[in-house]
């Protein structure tokens, strides 16, 4: 690997965390990092250091992103249709762009000085979420003023911008921000308390290895909201959820479940593992992301994913 290769790769997981808050894609994030990488590489001997390595990696990737951006934003279920509970099975729908979760396991990496800690307000999915909804200026201003705390100078250099143009960017995008993050979330300095939380995520596992619905509901807000991408449909509060819950608690019905209290996006969340009827082994499902106001379940996020050694997570878990 050459100097300016191992200069450049230092950088690679900021990057890649700056990418998959504009695009609300892990996939994306990484395709995006590997080509801002192919282009500097390209243009190498024509980067006149005015500006720092990382400054100028900046600018490539954030102009990669809004021109990504002008496809279809990431969305989640409830942004689609009303809450429902379907009469009949719905099938999944890949064509949507769905909001992907980004792996903890890759948010710490103390080999990067410049990085600043990823702190779970500015990774979390309600964030993501809010943030699709603005223009692609508008988001990267956005995150690099209120997330990555830069001034508006650094944040015009970058994008090429006037300050003014920042200034008037960042005030249209904030009301935009706090209109669509959820009631109780609109300050940046949140603090909540994760020994609590995984305590919840203990209670909510042990009610559901015995079986009992209506303890696992009584864990959850009155309103709570359950979505399952890659599903269009969601649900919304707790009798509902009660009815989505007994179906899976019948082993009957797809077979047992196994859980690993674990986090995504900075987000207490459940690894599922499930196995079927015939199987010998728990196999990965899916990741259930939730959100907890007040010591309660608020609203959860259910990824059916299996990419689960992305997340450091065993790929099955024996029977017992």
């Amino acid at each position: 690997m050459t100097d300016f290769e191992v200069e450049i790769e230092r950088h690679r997981h900021e990057l890649r965390v700056h990418c998959y808050r504009l695009l609300g894609s892990y996939d994306e994030a990484e395709d995006m990092v590997q080509e801002t990488f192919l282009r500097a590489w390209r243009s190498r001997d024509a980067f006149e250091r005015r500006s720092s390595v990382r400054t100028w990696l900046y600018r490539i990737a954030t102009n990669l992103c809004i021109d990504d951006v002008r496809r279809p934003r990431r969305v989640l279920p409830h942004q689609l249709e009303p809450a429902s509970f379907p009469a009949a099975a719905l099938p999944a729908r890949d064509d949507l762009p769905w909001l992907q979760p980004f792996p903890d396991v890759l948010l710490d990496r103390a080999e990067e000085p410049d990085a600043q800690l990823v702190r779970r307000e500015t990774i979390e999915l309600a964030l993501l979420v809010a943030i699709q909804h603005l223009p692609p200026r508008r988001r990267a201003v956005l995150i690099f003023r209120d997330v990555l705390g830069w001034s508006a100078k650094e944040t015009a250099a970058v994008m090429d911008l006037t300050v003014a143009a920042v200034n008037s960017a960042l005030q249209r995008a904030r009301p935009v921000l706090r209109d669509q993050l959820p009631p109780h979330r609109v300050e940046w300095n949140v603090t909540p308390s994760t020994t609590e939380e995984r305590a919840l995520l203990r209670k909510y596992v042990d009610a559901w290895e015995a079986g009992d619905p209506d303890a696992l509901t009584a864990l959850m807000h009155e309103d709570v909201r359950i979505t399952m991408p890659p599903y269009p449909f969601w649900f919304q509060g707790r009798a509902v959820a009660r009815r989505t819950i007994a179906v899976n608690l019948d082993p009957a019905y797809r077979g047992q479940w196994r859980y690993l209290i674990t986090s995504v996006n900075r987000q207490p969340t459940l690894a599922a593992y499930l196995r079927a009827p015939g199987d010998t082994v728990f196999r990965p499902f899916g990741l259930d992301v939730f959100r907890i106001e007040d010591g309660l379940i608020a609203e959860l996020t259910a990824f059916e994913r299996t990419d689960f050694d992305r997340h450091g997570l065993p790929l099955y878990l024996a029977s017992a």
